[in-house]
């Protein structure tokens, strides 16, 4: 059985310097993917730009960019402005925060970011819909807040409709007992959201269930997404946000020797 391939997560709000520092060590760890959450507070195509100064292979992704607060095209100008190497870009994007029009909204920016010369586009998607749209206009999906079992379920329908789809899943993780309060405090937060709160109850779990909540369960948890998905971004949540923090956690969560 193919066995995903393992990435680190960080937020965009901390900043580009910071990511320039951490991302050779997420590379020389062994990790396929840098992915960084485009936030209010945090340019993740600036964060990304840092990081592809540092490294030479480490592929590099965004998880997910709103389009409904930064339209395609200025994604597309920012890519081509930052001189971002396409060849190991991967854009994330997501409908945002605005309910009417999402379908449409992604659907259009797929369209953008390709004629635009991006070559790789996967689509942040909750429901059925999005996520059929990720698979057959874009590149894949990246899905979010699932346990184990619903990403194999939902990754095993999407490859039936397109079988070259790369389905990926982000995966908030603590490992340190320090860092569990905020895991918690994060968990409680998206569980709040009615159109994720509506999710879980349709899957039928708690959203604790969809997090690794520390260290002891990373082996066995790591285990049944990558034997769900293509790719398993391991959200790093510590206790603090330090350049030291995040260097800890990517070296004790390598996917292969350092």
């Amino acid at each position: 059985m193919t066995r995903g391939t393992v990435s680190l997560g960080l937020a965009g709000s901390l900043g580009p310097d910071a990511v320039a520092r951490i991302a050779p060590v997420v590379e020389s760890a062994g990790f396929d993917t840098l992915w960084i959450n485009d936030t209010p507070d945090g340019d993740a195509l600036a964060a990304l730009a840092a990081a592809a100064r540092v490294t030479d292979r480490l592929r590099l992704a965004t998880g997910v960019v709103p389009v409904d607060r930064r339209p395609a095209e200025a994604i597309a100008a920012d890519v081509a402005s930052l001189a971002l190497p396409l060849d190991r870009l991967t854009l994330g994007i997501g409908s945002g925060m605005a309910k009417q029009g999402a379908l449409a909204r992604v659907t259009e920016a797929v369209s953008v970011l390709h004629e635009a010369g991006v070559p790789r586009v996967l689509v942040g998607a909750l429901g059925p819909k999005m996520r059929r749209t990720g698979v057959e206009l874009a590149e894949g999906v990246l899905l979010n807040w699932v346990p184990p079992i619903e990403a194999r379920n939902q990754a095993e329908v999407l490859h039936a409709t397109a079988p070259d789809a790369h389905i990926a899943v982000y995966v908030r993780t603590a490992i340190a007992p320090a860092a569990r309060e905020r895991l918690e405090a994060e968990t409680a937060r998206y569980a709040s959201f009615p159109n994720y709160a509506a999710n879980f109850e349709r899957m039928g779990v708690d959203a604790a269930d969809t997090t690794i909540r520390d260290v002891t369960e990373l082996g066995d948890a790591l285990e049944a997404y990558t034997a769900a998905a293509d790719e398993v971004v391991l959200r790093a949540i510590v206790a603090e946000d330090t350049v030291e923090a995040y260097v800890d956690f990517a070296r004790r969560t390598a996917p292969s020797p350092r």
